[in-house]
């Protein structure tokens, strides 16, 4: 059995490299790039990957797109951003071998700034990662896709290694990013907004982070990472209030 290993980026040459090298296992890496002015593609091309340059309409539209350029009999999807142990790619070689399932979700252990956490809803952070070809697909969603089947799931155990926000830079890009692509989602699906909404919204963010998630346990950074998750949720909805107010 065959496996392509699927990777949508824009701007990602801090990455790319180190993110290909962990997954050289695969009988294909297919890159789906909306728009890079940096040296991804530059990178990608030297180390054999598989390119494709389109447009950018959501995280989940790219990736199936990555899904139908891909040419294997099983794939496993991978951010730009994270990194398939030499562990993990023995458990996903076994998984693919033994097909006692068609889909596969793998746990993830992320960093945030300067901490690998252990609570704040980040850990285990299960995600469905594999699967063979025409078993699932992905969600339209602007942001937070998700894989959509009617497979029964299998479970990996050993993490895909995630290091998505190396500082607060990132942070700040990605909280913007996600809020305007939230607010996108949620106007598609024909959600309302208020000021009030707003504050409740990212007030709950905070204490689902913080206190149910246990985000305490994870020291400051998890004090930090419940009250970014209260900003994005805030300006997410507060994005889509003002838009609708624009159009009245």
């Amino acid at each position: 059995m065959s496996l392509s290993v699927i990777i949508i980026t824009k701007n990602e040459a801090s990455n790319i490299g180190e993110c290909i090298a962990s997954a050289s296992f695969a009988d294909e890496i297919v890159i789906v790039d909306s728009g890079s002015t940096d040296e991804t593609v530059l990178i990608a091309q030297k180390l054999g990957a598989k390119i494709f340059e389109t447009d950018w309409q959501g995280f989940g539209h790219q990736k199936n797109r990555a899904i139908d350029f891909s040419t294997s009999d099983w794939i496993f999807s991978l951010d730009a951003d994270e990194r398939i142990t030499s562990e993990l790619k023995k458990e996903i070689q076994s998984a693919i071998d033994q097909a006692k399932f068609y889909v596969f979700d793998v746990p993830r252990s992320s960093l945030f700034i300067s901490k690998f956490m252990k609570h704040s809803g980040w850990h285990p952070d299960r995600t469905i990662r594999l699967f063979k070809r025409g078993s699932a697909r992905f969600s339209s969603h602007q942001v937070h896709e998700h894989i959509e089947t009617k497979q029964k799931l299998g479970h990996l155990t050993t993490p895909l290694t995630h290091y998505s926000y190396r500082n607060y830079e990132t942070l700040l890009n990605k909280m913007n990013a996600y809020s305007t692509a939230g607010a996108l989602d949620l106007h598609n699906r024909n959600k309302k907004a208020s000021l009030s909404s707003a504050i409740l919204h990212g007030t709950w963010a905070f204490i689902r982070t913080y206190f149910i998630k246990l985000g305490f346990l994870d020291g400051s950074a998890g004090f930090i990472l419940a009250f970014a998750n209260a900003e994005t949720t805030y300006y997410k909805y507060l994005k889509l209030y003002l838009s609708q107010l624009q159009k009245k």
